[in-house]
């Protein structure tokens, strides 16, 4: 991680402790717990400065924020269109990355959104019925 800080350090340490993919103001929150006088701005700055380094991903699921993960190995993200729930299912390698580097392009990462319905909401649905 280049431009290092403690401000920066602090936000990738709760992102890599968070398996919840949260949004920049729950990155906000539990930073706020670490550096109790941080920003809000600070926090948006170091999100975008990581991202754009490749430190961490960011995920759109169409609810108009980004997500967060600083789990970087390759995996895919379940997302749940009910429940709004994002997990993660792991790869032992990435295959679009592999068809890339066999088309001579050089990935730096992939991320993959499957949306859909968990099965504890349909569950949940067929209970209803």
């Amino acid at each position: 991680m280049k431009n290092y800080s403690k401000q920066r350090e602090a936000i990738i340490t709760v992102l890599r402790d968070m398996k919840t993919h949260p949004t920049a103001s729950a990155v906000y929150e539990k930073v706020k717990e670490i550096i109790p006088n941080i920003s809000l701005g600070t926090v948006y700055r170091n999100l975008a400065a990581l991202r754009e380094s490749g430190d961490i991903l960011a995920i759109s699921i169409g609810d108009g924020f980004d997500h967060f993960d600083g789990d970087k190995k390759p995996h895919i993200h379940l997302h749940c269109r009910e429940c709004k729930e994002i997990t993660d299912l792991y790869l032992t390698e990435d295959p679009a990355a592999a068809f890339a580097m066999s088309q001579g392009f050089e990935p730096d990462t992939s991320v993959y959104i499957v949306s859909g319905i968990c099965k504890d909401c349909i569950s949940k649905k067929q209970i209803k019925i």
